[in-house]
């Protein structure tokens, strides 16, 4: 009797026997044409003009390719590595004949031939195939076109980072887009079935997803999105699913998501109902993607919860419930309904009237059940004694109970507590059990987090991926406005800590002084420093650790925490150590791009670490020489930023609008402002942030002169360049031009539009000595003439009269290779004479 490894050698003989004997006759049927190289390429081609030698070659690639199929192991056999550029070759000829007869047959091989083989053995002849299919999708033998299209989208999906940017290339010569438009359209109007319209909306969902630029156009075809609106009322859930599919690749363009969002009749209501639990899974699954896309920015949230808030609430509330389709322990799949819905629910990080519907349909009992398994079967009674809610608390945690999910499910809790009302009792009548078990289960959850996090040399901990969304939610139930939830959160805290408090802070401290100080952080000393920044600011709001925070000089340490982030020298973004965030990569046009905490999360945790130890401490009034002292010593300049506010009188007023910057007049029309009357575009500015921003204007402001009484300071800029200024003086950023599939989708003129604030600023920056400003001012005024060097011909005129000499060499520099061209079409006649000369210089030195 043979052996199982018997038998497996002897199936491998007969597999191996089987596919040399196919390709024994596909070699044989590939020598019946002839071979010529090609010199472009670099290889050898096959032909054949004879249709039966045509035929039978792809016949016989397909057996081999059937022979091949559900084995991997004989996928990646030598034998098909040698004869692949062959079959390729061959099958490239035949498509590229276009003989009616052939074309379906062939096309169903090149489905075959990307769907068997292995990606990597494809990817260096990937760009032979686009050129080859792309021009067969307006094909009007529908049995040609489906094919195309779906190997064409097999292989973009498929695309190594080395090819994509050819392939995009390759499909922008073939307008592989607007075929695949034309064919949408010829769906729409009812002359094609429906595996077609399913195929083409599929590869064009694809195509818009990997290249942001091809967005735009899509998008602004109104006969195509009026034809999709119609489409869409269909019920085959097909036709539903790809159409769905191409929104959200249309959507991950966040201007094209604003348009869409403005057809307030339709759209909103079109995929909130896809969500609903009437539609099949699949479905579901894209319908919470397209919103997850949609809603984005708070300006779109805001407009569907005002249009249809409550079904949009009902559809993420019954969608996180759904966990069919994952692990009972682990939910880490992440196609799952589940974790979809828990991707949406993070727009709680919005205030606005969706928070009153979550807390209405129960968000409260859901987050639980999602963290403590059966919990519900627990929770019969109303009341339970704190050590009972301690003990249900800790025994749900250990089980480890959709661990997946945490880290949404803290987010979400964060959210709801920071945004809620000062009384939450009118909409959680019933669930305070919930809200108490929750506010437990995140302090237990928090407490052990800073227990493996303060010691130094810990970095084996497995749950990582939850240890800062734990941390950050205690923190903001601590800051909640209402007063329950924020008082509950600190006695239950001290309790937790009742006899490892004293112990965790000071080792916490200690941690904490020696991150503070790394010359570099990698990605684990980064979490490290800001979870233990966020445990010394929870600690900090206990009274019971006032004296421990005095002796142990933990304002010193945050404080040169403070100093390192006015210096920039320690930068963290969240989203570097949060990966349930990291979605949507290949958006464009994004217009929401900061979290709750701004760009540097370590910046905005530390000031608030010192204003709740000077606020829980009363340091100022209790000791203000202590305070003066340790913090003078470290940060001198920081420090004296604060008492020169402090003292000075012309701070007195502190948030009062005590100074107007008015921009030159220009072509605004019907201008109005919210504060006054004035009609002449201006800004209401703070004259603290002014004077703290820019030495310039605090020497004016108290240089004694009129100007320095003046309640209205003109700057000789547009309104486009003093609304960047302004964000830049409160902000420390300064905001881009448009990017993406916007600006390549702008002709010069609008691109000049954009453009001109930032030349304007740079003038600015120059004469009011701001070198930051200035700098960033420079680097995008470059970006954009690297991108369209014919608008260094409206940049060049500007910088001359306003004698911005380097910007004017550079400019010259650019349009020096097209001296000739420009000088012969006469767009120079405009210029002054000394400005031509300077051209023509620029074009003799290049020469």
């Amino acid at each position: 009797m043979k052996s199982g490894r018997d038998k497996e050698k002897e199936n491998d003989r007969y597999i191996s026997s089987h596919m040399q004997n196919l390709h024994r006759r596909l070699l044989h049927a590939l020598n019946l044409g002839t071979r010529h190289f090609d010199e472009k390429t670099n290889r050898w081609r096959w032909q054949c003009a004879n249709i039966e030698v045509q035929k039978n070659v792809l016949r016989s690639i397909g057996a081999f390719l059937d022979s091949l199929s559900g084995d991997a192991r004989a996928a990646r056999h030598a034998v098909v590595k040698e004869s692949l550029p062959d079959i390729l070759g061959a099958l490239l000829w035949i498509l590229q004949c276009k003989n009616e007869v052939l074309l379906s047959m062939a096309s169903n091989v090149a489905v075959k031939l990307v769907s068997v083989l292995p990606n990597p053995l494809l990817q260096s002849h990937m760009l032979d195939l686009v050129y080859c299919l792309s021009s067969l999708l307006s094909s009007h033998q529908v049995e040609v076109a489906i094919p195309c299209a779906t190997t064409l989208n097999f292989v973009i999906s498929n695309l190594s980072a080395t090819n994509e940017k050819d392939v995009m290339e390759a499909l922008k010569e073939t307008e592989a887009s607007l075929r695949i438009v034309g064919n949408i359209k010829d769906f729409a109007e009812g002359v094609k079935k429906i595996e077609y319209f399913e195929e083409m909306t599929l590869l064009l969902s694809t195509i818009l997803w990997r290249w942001p630029p091809s967005r735009f156009s899509v998008c602004n075809d109104v006969i195509l999105m009026k034809g999709l609106a119609n489409i869409h009322t269909k019920t085959d859930s097909s036709i539903k699913l790809a159409l769905l599919k191409l929104y959200t690749s249309i959507a991950l363009c966040d201007s094209a998501a604003r348009r869409l969002i403005e057809d307030e009749e339709i759209f909103p209501q079109m995929f909130v109902q896809a969500m609903g639990k009437s539609n099949p899974h699949a479905i579901r699954i894209e319908g919470f993607r397209l919103a997850q896309c949609l809603l984005r920015s708070q300006d779109n949230c805001l407009k569907v919860v005002g249009l249809c808030g409550d079904a949009l609430v009902e559809a993420i509330i019954c969608g996180m419930t759904e966990t069919r389709l994952t692990s009972k322990k682990f939910g880490n799949n992440h196609g799952s309904l589940s974790v979809e819905a828990c991707q949406l629910a993070l727009i709680t990080r919005w205030a606005g009237d969706h928070h009153t519907n979550f807390w209405k349909q129960g968000i409260d009992r859901v987050l639980l059940s999602l963290l403590i398994e059966n919990i519900e079967d627990q929770l019969f009674e109303p009341v339970l004694a704190l050590e009972k809610q301690i003990y249900m608390a800790k025994e749900g945690l250990k089980a480890n109970y959709h661990l997946g999910r945490r880290s949404y499910l803290w987010d979400i809790l964060g959210w709801l507590t920071i945004h809620c009302g000062e009384n939450l009792y009118p909409y959680t009548r019933g669930s305070e059990l919930c809200i108490k078990l929750l506010i437990t289960c995140a302090c237990l959850s928090f407490v052990d987090t800073l227990e493996k996090w303060c010691r130094i040399c810990q970095k084996d901990i497995d749950d990582h991926f939850q240890s800062e969304p734990v941390s950050r939610t205690v923190l903001m139930m601590i800051h909640s406005p209402c007063n329950s939830i924020s008082s509950h959160t600190k006695f239950l805290l001290s309790d937790v800590l009742k006899v490892k408090g004293m112990p965790c802070l000071k080792s916490l401290l200690h941690t904490l002084d020696y991150t503070s100080s790394l010359e570099s952080y990698g990605s684990f000393d980064k979490l490290q420093l800001v979870i233990n920044l966020i445990g010394f600011t929870c600690l900090s709001s206990l009274p019971q650790y006032r004296r421990c925070i005095i002796e142990s000089k933990g304002i010193k340490v945050i404080v040169l925490l403070l100093k390192r982030c006015l210096n920039n020298d320690i930068h963290i973004e969240r989203q570097s150590f949060t990966p349930h965030l990291h979605t949507h990569e290949r958006s464009c046009c994004c217009f929401d791009k900061e979290d709750w905490e701004g760009s540097n999360i370590l910046l905005f945790y530390s000031l608030l670490a010192l204003t709740e130890i000077l606020h829980q401490c009363d340091l100022l009034q209790e000791n203000p020489q202590q305070f003066s002292g340790e913090v003078t010593n470290i940060t001198p300049q920081f420090v004296s930023k604060l008492q020169e506010i402090y003292k000075s009188n012309s701070f007195s007023h502190g948030v009062r609008w005590d100074i107007i910057l008015g921009a030159k007049s220009n072509e605004l029309v019907g201008w109005t402002c919210d504060i006054c009357s004035d009609t002449v575009p201006h800004m209401h500015v703070h004259k603290v942030i002014l004077q703290s921003g820019c030495d310039y204007l605090q020497g004016l402001f108290r240089s004694g002169m009129q100007e320095s009484h003046s309640q209205v300071i003109k700057v000789d800029i547009s309104w486009q360049a003093l609304i960047k200024l302004v964000q830049w003086f409160y902000s420390d950023e300064l905001p881009g031009p448009p990017s993406g599939c916007l600006w390549d989708n702008m002709d010069d003129q609008e691109k000049l539009f954009n453009l001109q604030p930032y030349v304007e600023l740079y003038w600015l920056a120059e004469f009011w000595i701001l070198e930051n400003i200035q700098k960033a001012c420079f680097n995008v005024i470059m970006s954009c003439l690297d991108s369209s060097w014919r608008l260094s011909i409206r940049i060049i005129k500007m910088a001359y009269n306003l004698s911005l000499w380097k910007l004017v060499d550079i400019a010259a520099n650019l349009m020096a290779p097209s001296y000739r061209q420009l000088r012969d079409s006469g767009e120079l006649e405009e210029f002054d004479d000394a400005l031509v000369d300077l051209i023509y210089s620029a074009s003799i030195q290049l020469n």
